[in-house]
């Protein structure tokens, strides 16, 4: 164990120091789930688990209060694995390895996977503790949350008793969620011809790093650059001046994270073209980041020579790639009229890559408007088909809509004052799994709360220490008062 585990509360953040040692990327989630059921036998707790890899295990009430209402506690296993290009880490194998700056806790240069880690080991502690007030309990463990919540969408009917459910993935301490955007992703497959490279042809390597990405519901409205876009400006500039061939673009690894760095190999007629084409993306770079600095300090370049490819992409194929990709829309296309200060629809040009013979993008849009978010497909899949993409939509997952009268709103309200100040009421542009609980389990009565996360599905994802105690003890509180 580390240091993590003398942190407080204690039996909180010891179950989170074992998960840092559990690789659980999505739909890998097979040593966290078999650590949550060992817990469970070891509490000597009944669990049963679905054919889609979802675990509930439940808890009887403390003394006195087996009449009480059933309460689900609800947290998704998995974590979304970003890591530093200068790190060194298997996320199938190695374990994080944490880092204590003041009052945060980080990773040492990949995601720290407190999202949602702390929720889980919140529960954990919860089902270990018999020494707490509270009513029957359920805690639902679900899995691949993070690539399209396919183990929330997959949850058995019959599964869930309750019908009053606390989601533990918020990021804000001192706010209570009471809705969340919907979602989808689009995929764009690009067919791109190649050419043999003349033998006296140069390559020259493009890279552009040191971005903040972050969460593309949680920070897209901070107007962080995104390296694949922010790239592929840089070279359709260059080439609306210079004879170039793309031989190779990719970046980003992850839906919801937004691109922090990209690459792509570009190949010229000459050494003196070369020099030329070097001193365009120079410029456009420079650009690029003054006009990016405020948001994203520390973005640089490195422009070198490589190797020459033996095949690149045809004139016409690095064109439709460099128009798509500059076409393509990223970032907040509308806020809300409804709660200020929240973005309505957004996307996220998230990933790029070829993969035999085509390019893949993938872009993820968020709204809480279901209508703006079919409207913003509906403009993705025209840019596609101009460029001669076929274009692949997948179903998503709805939006949920806030209840101000909730008798849990209510509740968590007042203990929330009672014992950490007053909260605000809100909703997240982020997607929350209450959203597809909801579908299967109608009239389900929600609320999502947790500690301060910032910055999580990026490398400077960190946890604020003292709020997660905070949380835990509002937590208890409430488990408590629905007793």
């Amino acid at each position: 164990m580390t240091f993590v585990s003398e942190l407080a509360p204690s039996d909180l953040w010891t179950h989170f120091d074992h998960i840092l040692t559990i690789p659980r990327g999505s739909k890998k989630e097979d040593r966290a789930r078999a650590y949550v059921i060992r817990i469970a036998e070891r509490a000597g707790l009944e669990f049963k688990q679905d054919a889609t890899g979802n675990v509930v295990v439940r808890k009887p009430g403390s003394e006195g209060k087996d009449d009480a209402q059933v309460t689900i506690l609800q947290a998704h296993l998995d974590m979304v694995q970003e890591k530093n290009s200068d790190v060194q880490h298997d996320f199938d194998n190695d374990p994080i390895e944490p880092v204590r700056d003041g009052d945060y806790l980080k990773a040492n240069g990949t995601t720290l996977g407190s999202d949602n880690g702390i929720g889980v080991a919140a529960m954990l502690a919860i089902m270990e503790d018999d020494e707490l007030v509270h009513g029957p309990l359920e805690f639902l463990f679900t899995i691949d949350e993070e690539t399209g919540m396919t183990g929330a969408a997959g949850l058995a009917d019959g599964m869930l008793q309750g019908r009053q459910l606390i989601n533990l993935d918020s990021e804000e301490e001192g706010v209570l969620t009471i809705g969340c955007a919907g979602g989808a992703d689009t995929h764009l497959h690009l067919p791109v011809d190649s050419t043999a490279v003349p033998d006296l042809a140069h390559a020259i390597e493009v890279r552009v790093s040191g971005m903040k990405g972050g969460h593309s519901g949680v920070d897209i409205h901070l107007q962080r650059g995104n390296a694949i876009q922010l790239l592929a400006r840089a070279l359709y500039a260059a080439s609306l001046d210079e004879t170039i061939l793309v031989g190779g673009l990719e970046g980003g690894n992850a839906h919801n994270a937004i691109p922090r760095e990209a690459a792509a190999t570009v190949v010229v007629p000459s050494r003196d073209d070369s020099d030329g084409v070097r001193a365009l993306l120079d410029r456009e770079l420079g650009a690029i980041r003054d006009e990016f600095r405020p948001a994203d300090p520390e973005m640089s370049w490195e422009i070198k020579a490589a190797e020459a490819p033996r095949d690149a992409w045809s004139a016409e194929a690095t064109t439709r790639v460099l128009q798509l990709l500059t076409a393509l829309p990223h970032g907040v296309m509308s806020m809300s009229y409804d709660i200020p200060g929240l973005v309505e629809t957004s996307t996220n040009l998230a990933v790029v890559k070829e993969v035999n013979g085509r390019l893949e993008v993938l872009v993820s849009i968020r709204s809480s408007v279901m209508s703006a978010l079919a409207a913003l497909r509906q403009r993705i899949r025209a840019a596609g088909a101009m460029a001669g993409c076929e274009v692949e939509e997948h179903a998503g997952y709805p939006a949920w809509q806030p209840d101000v009268d909730s008798r849990m709103l209510r509740i968590v309200r007042d203990v929330h004052e009672r014992l950490a100040g007053e909260p605000k009421i809100g909703a997240v542009h982020a997607g929350l799994e209450c959203s597809i609980v909801a579908e299967t389990y109608p009239g389900m009565d929600m609320i999502s709360f947790g500690p301060q996360i910032d910055f999580p599905h990026s490398p400077d994802e960190r946890v604020k220490i003292p709020s997660v105690e905070e949380f835990y003890t509002v937590l208890l509180g409430t488990l408590e008062e629905l007793a």
